[in-house]
């Protein structure tokens, strides 16, 4: 049983998060021939302000 975890930085709209659990869940079902039923997607959308890369925060400067 697959289960995917996606956090990503800010927010997704509803109809882009269908679209990523369809087409993360059709590559699992391609490559890996692991069931659609059984494949779990979730997404964690963190506030930018709490997601940083390279050592700056993603979020608005003050």
């Amino acid at each position: 049983m697959p289960y995917v975890n996606i956090k990503i930085a800010g927010s997704l709209s509803h109809e882009q998060k269908a679209k990523i659990a369809e087409e993360v869940t059709d590559t699992l079902e391609r490559v890996a021939q692991k069931s659609k039923a059984y494949t779990y997607v979730t997404f964690d959308e963190v506030p930018r302000e709490n997601w940083a890369v390279g050592g700056s925060l993603l979020g608005k400067k003050e």
